[in-house]
């Protein structure tokens, strides 16, 4: 017998089906309890609870987002291979499948209980620095992926600068034409820009790709996690950086990450470089008023670039 909250959407009958039936990723089981669960904007997200008690985390959607889905799958367990996971909990995806009805990521549920950040700090930075030892030296990732619900194109470059100017801000530029009206003054700018990164020359990093505070958390015993990324090879700061948009991280966040893997000279001066991407992304999936904060940081990073 199903159960479902009596508040919030009902999971889909046919979707129910395809997850228990003899071909599908739960087949042989019996779902006691599905339970929508909030904060997702792009895709359902549910608690499913299991015959035997086990507890399943589910995000499911039209068959097209199992191109998402893949991503986020081939993301996480690039994640999980780098983690310390006494402190820092990347889950591992049991399933990425195509259904009847749709399409699931299914992931080990994760009970977020926790206000301690100090682990979540900690554990960031040993992902960034275990992370950059394996690295191969080169910045990007391996196949076009998504920023949100943005493209986040693939490919790789040698230099950081080239990098994060080709594959991140030019393509969303190129999506939002509204900014492109001084296209010369933006093409100097964008050219300052890389040789400003290329001297900087960090370490490739995996890094989350998408750190605002609702894609991390802690857990009942203290320890982080992290959830939803939009991973690449990159300068860790993209990060830290992203982590100051929205808020949700606190000092004790900031003193751990510091204390486990410091960051070098100027970090403060790139935050502004690195929360442009995702200035512009919003830009390209809202509109409104990022717009006006993308022109607005275009026009304060100019005159720091002049």
């Amino acid at each position: 017998m199903l159960a479902t909250e009596p508040h919030g959407p009902a999971m889909n009958s046919g979707l129910r089906k395809d997850l228990v039936a003899s071909d599908g990723p739960l087949a042989g089981q019996t779902l006691r309890v599905v339970e929508p669960v909030g904060g997702g904007c792009i895709h359902q997200a549910w608690s499913l609870t299991l015959d035997d008690g086990q507890r399943l985390f589910a995000k499911t959607g039209g068959s097209e987002a199992l191109a998402l889905f893949s991503v986020e799958a081939e993301a996480l367990s690039a994640l999980h291979a780098h983690a310390d996971q006494e402190l820092l909990v990347i889950p591992r995806p049991l399933v990425t499948t195509k259904l009847t009805h749709g399409a699931v990521l299914l992931l080990p549920w994760l009970e977020l209980a926790g206000s301690d950040q100090r682990a979540l700090g900690r554990g960031l930075a040993r992902l960034h620095r275990a992370s950059a030892d394996a690295s191969s030296g080169r910045f990007g990732w391996q196949r076009d992926g998504f920023i949100g619900a943005g493209p986040q194109p693939g490919g790789w470059r040698e230099r950081w600068g080239d990098c994060f100017v080709e594959l991140r801000l030019i393509p969303q530029l190129n999506l939002l034409g509204s900014l492109r009206d001084d296209a010369q003054s933006l093409m100097v700018l964008l050219e300052r820009l890389k040789a400003h990164l290329n001297r900087h020359d960090p370490v490739p990093s995996l890094v989350h790709g998408d750190l605002w505070g609702g894609n991390a958390g802690s857990l009942s015993d203290q320890r982080g996690c992290l959830f939803d990324p939009a991973s690449w090879w990159a300068d860790r700061e993209v990060d830290l950086a992203m982590t100051r948009m929205f808020g949700g991280f606190g000092s004790d966040f900031y003193a751990s990450y510091a204390a486990e893997y410091p960051l070098g000279s100027g970090s403060d001066e790139r935050v502004e470089i690195y929360n442009l991407y995702h200035l512009l992304n919003h830009a390209n999936l809202f509109g409104g008023g990022y717009v006006d904060q993308s022109r607005a940081s275009l026009k304060r990073l100019a005159r720091f670039m002049s």
